[in-house]
Formats: structure tokens, C-alpha cells, sequence
């Protein structure tokens, strides 16, 4: 007789509990104690309680509320804040309350894409100097876990944690870089996301009116509509021999992740760089897709050709010089450092001129140098029967000068068009000029 009994208390005991269990406000892992929230920005903050629960949200004199949805699913809205330096505490509350405390106000960047993204600072060159100089308590650094999902998920299992020592050998050298570059340079707090998985193409990455990606899903979604100043992106090697459908999906991209955030975030992808493991040719359209993905308004593009020490390996080792880099799109589009040259040469237009072709670059930077103080290399220079051979070449202002001798009627010329291309034309700021060839050249010709 008493087996039934207990049976009936167990059940009504696991009942109690759930419905406790449902009635605590409950909030994602990426709104959480020691975060960053982005300064001058409205800041959405959401979770979960009882359907029609109401739920408060206090941020020093703001105050907000919304009641939860009938799937428990609540959010409001705070009004933009500036940076102060100074630690702040939020408020969470219904029928229990959360309390989350050393909370910064400054710039938040997302950072995704796949293995040169996610490599970590452990992995890469000069780790114990950049480790040692990791006691950044303003940076705060969030990594998200690879999961895939087939629908958008709710949530994820990570925590924010203060930049130290400890803390920053796991985490994405490429966005640390760049968030340390920020720091410095703006003095105001930053928060970096890593949402990166090596290997991965781009496909799962996208969002769809339909199905989406599996690794937006478990990897995006749940940190959206987290408030950002920006997007970096650091991925295409799994996609190397698509040639411009690559910018397609750039595209899709693009677009699907603004349309998730609400806002035409600014979004900066480094070109990936030069490796012998390609099949012959196959990585030149690639970096063309790349440069014509600057034809999405709001985008931005780190040329990385001067950067490989060791060409049989995917995965440059130094780190630092690309997520520098990155700042630099965003200090000058972002940040108002409009005098800043933030891109190497990128090619604008040629012009034939008896048996020489005139080049014509833009983000020329003052002018162009080569990096070495020697020739120029990787010029190339055919006349109509299409067939390529090594050209001189000479700096003449922002333009370059191409000719070879038997190519008395030219008429085309390309630029660091083979998987291994190390050129050294660079402009004065010393950021190289990204490869080209100038048949059905997609990739633009304006300044982007």
C-alpha cells in the first residue's frame, strides 16, 4: 500500500519542482555578468519566465518591462548608453530575480568563419609574449562552443570571461588582436565573440527564408540580436574553386545576418592567403569573389599576401598583423579615423599605351612602393593571343607601369595570379595590393 503512495507523492513532487523550475526568469548565456554591452546602441535584453509573467529590467537609472509571450519568451529593449569605464550592475527581475555585476560599456565585434579564425593565441607564433601581455581586464572575451543545429537554437554553453593570461591561450588569436588593436587605440572597453569551427565552407554558416545552416543555428542564433558595432569574417578556404558563386554567398550572408541583427552591421573579411596545397589556379577566382564582395555596401577586405611564412601550410602562424588589420577598416569607417589607410592597392582600371599598359589602383595611400626596395614582381603581361609572360615593372605615382619585350600590341595584365603569389607592391602605409587580372575583372573598380 505504500508503494502507490509514494509513487503519488514522487509524481506530485516532480510536478512542484517543474513548476517551480518554470516560474524562474531565466536569462542566455551570452546576457551574463562580466560582459560588454555596446555603448550608443539600443541594447536588447531577452529570456524566458511563466507565459505572462512580467519581467523587469533595471540598468543603472533605466528601468524596462515586457511580459513573456505565451512560449515564456520575453525581451525589451534599453535606451543606448555611453562608455564610462566604470563596472555597472543589471537587475533581472519576476517572480525571482538575477542580479549580473562587472558589466562594461564599449564595443562588441563578433568574429566567426572557420579554422584561420578560430585558431587560438596557443597556436600560434610568439603565444608566450602575446599571453604575457593578456592582463586586459577591459577586454572581455566570449567562445562560443561548435554545435550544430537544424533549427535556430535558444542557447549555448559558454560564459564571458575577463581577458588574462589564463584566460585568452583558447580563444581566437586573429579577433583578439583586433579587439586589443581597438582597445588601444580607443581606449574604451571591448567585447569579442568567437563563433568560429575549422573546416567549415560558408553554406552552413547562412541564414535562409527556409532551411538555415546548421552552424548559424547553433553558433549565431542564440548570441542574436546580442547589440554589436560589427561583423569580421575569416573563411573561404573550404570554398577555394567556387570562383565568384563565392561572393554570392558572401552575399546571402551578409544580408541574412544584418536582417537577424536589425541593422546593416559593418562586416570586414580578411582574403585568404596564398598555399601550394590548392589544385593549380584554383585559388585566384576565389580572391576575386573576395575583392567583388566589396560591392556590398558596409563591407571590407585585409589583403594578406605579404603574411605566409610557410607556404605549404593553410594556417599563417602569425596572427597579430591580421587582426591589425581588421582595425583598421574599423577605425576608419567606424571610428572616425578618416586619415587612417585602412587597404593595400586594389585595382581600379588599365589603359593601353603603345607597348606599355598603365595600371591604375585605388587606396593607392600616398602613393606605391614595393616592400623590399626591389622590382616589382608578379607582373604579368599578354598581348590579343592571351598567352602570359613576365612583365617590368615601374612605379609611376599611384599607377604602375607594365611591359615585356616581344608584347609589342598588349592587351591585358594580371597581378599575383597563381596559388603561391608573394608580390611585393605595396602602398606607403605598407599594406599590400591584393592580386588581379584585368579580363572580365569582377571584382570592382571603384573606392570601396
Amino acid at each position: 500500500m505504500r508503494r502507490p503512495l509514494l509513487s503519488v507523492w514522487i509524481a506530485a513532487l516532480a510536478m512542484s519542482l517543474a513548476a517551480t523550475a518554470r516560474a524562474e526568469v531565466k536569462l542566455p548565456a551570452v546576457i551574463d555578468s562580466h560582459m560588454v554591452l555596446q555603448r550608443e546602441r539600443p541594447l536588447p535584453i531577452w529570456g524566458w519566465a511563466d507565459p505572462g509573467e512580467e519581467v523587469t529590467v533595471t540598468l543603472d537609472a533605466q528601468k524596462a518591462s515586457a511580459t513573456a509571450d505565451d512560449k515564456g519568451r520575453w525581451m525589451v529593449t534599453l535606451k543606448p548608453v555611453k562608455a564610462d569605464g566604470k563596472p555597472h550592475t543589471m537587475t533581472i527581475a519576476g517572480k525571482n530575480k538575477i542580479v549580473l555585476d562587472d558589466i562594461l560599456i564599449g564595443e562588441v565585434w563578433l568574429g566567426s568563419g572557420q579554422s584561420n579564425m578560430q585558431w587560438s593565441i596557443n597556436q600560434s607564433q610568439k603565444r608566450e609574449e602575446h599571453t604575457a601581455a593578456a592582463d586586459r581586464p577591459l577586454i572581455r572575451l566570449f567562445n562560443v562552443p561548435l554545435v550544430q543545429n537544424s533549427k535556430p537554437a535558444d542557447d549555448v554553453k559558454a560564459k564571458w570571461a575577463v581577458c588574462s593570461p589564463k584566460t585568452v591561450g583558447s580563444f581566437s588569436a586573429v579577433l583578439y588582436h583586433f579587439g586589443a588593436r581597438l582597445h588601444k587605440d580607443l581606449d574604451v572597453p571591448v567585447g569579442l565573440i568567437n563563433a568560429s569551427w575549422g573546416g567549415s565552407r560558408i553554406e552552413p554558416w547562412i541564414v535562409e527564408e527556409k532551411t538555415s545552416g546548421g552552424m548559424y543555428n547553433g553558433m549565431i542564433a542564440p548570441v542574436s540580436p546580442f547589440a554589436l558595432r560589427g561583423i569580421t569574417w575569416y573563411q573561404g578556404e573550404s570554398n577555394v574553386g567556387e570562383g565568384m558563386k563565392y561572393r554570392d554567398k558572401m552575399e546571402s550572408l551578409i544580408k541574412g545576418w544584418r536582417r537577424v541583427w536589425g541593422a546593416n552591421l559593418p562586416f570586414y573579411h580578411v582574403q585568404i592567403a596564398p598555399f601550394s596545397g590548392y589544385k593549380l589556379d584554383m585559388l585566384p577566382p576565389l580572391w576575386e569573389a573576395q575583392v567583388a564582395s566589396l560591392k556590398i555596401p558596409g563591407t571590407g577586405m585585409v589583403v594578406c599576401t605579404d603574411l605566409v611564412d610557410n607556404i605549404k601550410d593553410i594556417h599563417p602562424g602569425n596572427k597579430q598583423p591580421y587582426g591589425d588589420r581588421l582595425a583598421l577598416w574599423a577605425l576608419a569607417r567606424d571610428y572616425g579615423k578618416k586619415d587612417l589607410v585602412h587597404s593595400g592597392p586594389l585595382y581600379k582600371g588599365m589603359k593601353v599605351e603603345g607597348n606599355k599598359i598603365r595600371v591604375a589602383f585605388a587606396h593607392a595611400g600616398g602613393g606605391l612602393q614595393a616592400r623590399d626596395d626591389q622590382p616589382l614582381t608578379e607582373f604579368e603581361i599578354a598581348g590579343k593571343d592571351g598567352k602570359f609572360v613576365p612583365a617590368e615593372a615601374t612605379i609611376d605615382g599611384k599607377t604602375v607601369v607594365v611591359h615585356a619585350a616581344g608584347v609589342a600590341e598588349p592587351a591585358q595584365v594580371r597581378f599575383g595570379w597563381r596559388n603561391t603569389a608573394n608580390p611585393n607592391l605595396m602602398n606607403r602605409a605598407g599594406l599590400p595590393a591584393s592580386p588581379f587580372r584585368s579580363l572580365n575583372w569582377q571584382g570592382g573598380t571603384a573606392e570601396q
